[in-house]
């Protein structure tokens, strides 16, 4: 018996189905495509790596007993053993982050606990060094490096990111980074 011209089965989608998954991957790129903004997640990791190299510059005062001093200014957060940062506390990893922004503030020295501010982020107040005495306290820039008193306030410190302010405190009495 003969048979007819044989019919092949199609495979494909239809213009609607293409349509339809067009406009669904667009809706969530619009939904998803904000939380991929680094401002906030910048904000927050470098407030907590401001807080960090705050707490181990009071370790390592009281760990070796002496003068650890803290300097802040618009572009990055170091660790010096002097006022003038000449003598450099080492990163408690051995290396920084090594990003653009710590290597463009800090020398480009990967060898020093110094983190750069990156692009984005602001911090205030702009400028601020104090240091830890060998017993942990704080005391402010203008104090005298074995004073028995300090006229070290609180330090309030802001850094924002992504439109989001993360607070830091420094500790008047105790040093407490909070």
């Amino acid at each position: 018996m003969p048979q007819g011209p044989r019919r092949t089965a199609q495979s494909g989608f239809t213009l609607v189905e293409l349509v339809t998954v067009l406009v669904l991957v667009g809706i969530l790129a619009a939904v998803a495509m904000p939380r991929f903004a680094t401002g906030g997640f910048d904000g927050r990791a470098y407030s907590d790596q401001v807080k960090g190299l705050m707490r181990y510059g009071q370790k390592i005062a009281i760990a070796q007993g002496r003068n650890v001093f803290v300097r802040l200014n618009d572009t990055s957060v170091a660790l010096c053993y002097d006022a003038a940062c000449n003598a450099r506390v080492p990163p408690a990893s051995g290396n920084n982050s090594g990003s653009r922004a710590t290597l463009a503030a800090c020398g480009n020295l990967t060898s020093w606990a110094c983190e750069g501010l990156p692009n984005g982020v602001t911090m205030t107040p702009a400028a601020s060094t104090f240091s830890f005495d060998a017993t942990g306290a704080p005391f402010a820039q203008a104090d005298a490096v074995n004073a028995v008193t300090s006229t070290f306030a609180t330090l309030a410190i802001s850094v924002t990111g992504g439109g989001t302010a993360y607070p830091i405190t420094v500790n008047a009495a105790t040093g407490y980074v909070n």
